[in-house]
């Protein structure tokens, strides 16, 4: 499954310039004025896996093939947005299949750089964009909600079942919370069913999970941010955007020499989003080619199978498995059968990060 991920915010915060630091080009333009982006800039980058390298070079691989990870990134909203105000609701449409929504908030003091509220608070623009997003979904739910209050007085079955549910959505989202906070509110396994189908059928955005980034250098003032968030329930990291646009493309040496740190932005953030949205990678190696495929943590093998081609998924055998450590310190494949290293997993078998893996199938 390829990951996407939408870039929301204000103006001004970072965005386009996160942009072109994760995707390693100058796609995005980023200006010192509003709105400076007009259509969206999407980008595919690689997940960063050293493991993919090693495993690829003891299977002898003609190619490495990384899993990959879109970027979406947006006009920047403002308040107001919802009726018409600036440019990015026009297209909020563009992030609504993304699988998560990346914020970023501005936590950096720079007078030279507009910032269309006045003075950099990252609590209140996170505020902002929150209640933007909540109101342009209440606008979608307002109109579900009026079919199937119709559809259920009429009794049709339908209706019936999906009233509550789209009630419990209509009453969060007008009181200001997001549909991601509604699942804990319903009672029975068969509503938050419901409820998952509704948000994905409407498309909710605020049904998404949430990851801030927090666009400042990590400080005291930063550190303060992230626990405020925290406290909030909000998953977020820290990222200077500006120190990472400087040092996209370096190596890990040359970032150490640089003071920047050994991990990049894109690292961090593929590492959040993989830890928000529950994720991990299993790779595959042989002469053809190494590479690594996402799935969600606890999914069984034919269902990973089925990520490699569905046609696994339906004629599953088994799974031959080895830890990829095991698979680099005993030579690949055939010493490690040799040694016995090799699992044997059938049906029930729930992957682990790391795994490489053969697929035997009808």
């Amino acid at each position: 499954m390829a990951l996407s991920l939408g870039i929301v915010g204000l103006p001004n915060v970072g965005k386009s310039s996160l942009f072109n630091a994760l995707t390693g080009s100058m796609a995005a333009d980023a200006q010192n004025y509003p709105f400076t982006t007009i259509d969206p800039n999407v980008g595919v980058v690689t997940v960063p896996d050293a493991r993919l390298a090693a495993i690829g070079e003891v299977a002898k691989a003609a190619k490495i093939v990384p899993a990959t990870i879109e970027f979406v990134d947006i006009a920047g909203l403002v308040k107001g947005a919802n009726e018409g105000e600036g440019l990015g609701n026009q297209f909020l449409a563009n992030i609504r299949e993304t699988d998560a929504i990346v914020e970023v908030v501005r936590a950096f003091e720079a007078p030279d750089v507009i910032h269309v509220e006045g003075e950099p608070d990252p609590l209140r623009d996170f505020e902002i964009i929150e209640t933007e997003l909540i109101l342009k979904d209440l606008e979608s739910v307002e109109r579900r909600w009026e079919k199937v209050r119709r559809d259920a007085a009429a009794g049709l079955k339908e209706g019936k079942e999906a009233e509550p549910v789209v009630t419990a959505l209509r009453d969060a989202l007008g009181s200001g919370k997001p549909a991601r906070v509604v699942a804990a509110m319903l009672s029975s396994d068969q509503d938050r069913e419901r409820l998952a189908k509704e948000a994905k059928e409407l498309t909710l955005l605020t049904s998404k999970p949430l990851l801030v980034l927090i666009n400042a250098p990590k400080d005291a003032t930063a550190d303060a941010v992230q626990v405020a968030l925290k406290d909030l329930g909000v998953q977020s990291v820290i990222v200077d955007v500006k120190e990472e646009l400087e040092a996209a493309g370096l190596s890990v040496d040359e970032r150490r020499e640089l003071g920047v740190g050994e991990i990049s932005a894109l690292d961090a953030l593929v590492a959040s989003a993989y830890e928000l949205l529950n994720l991990m990678s299993f790779l595959t190696a042989g002469e053809k080619e190494a590479r690594a495929w996402t799935i969600r943590k606890g999914t069984k093998a034919p269902q990973a199978a089925g990520v490699i081609h569905s046609d696994f998924e339906q004629k599953f055998i088994r799974m031959d498995a080895v830890h990829w450590e095991l698979f680099i310190e005993h030579g690949g494949w055939k010493p490690a059968r040799e040694k016995g290293l090799v699992r044997s997993e059938g049906k029930d078998y729930v992957v682990q990060d790391g795994d490489v893996v053969e697929i035997k199938h009808g």
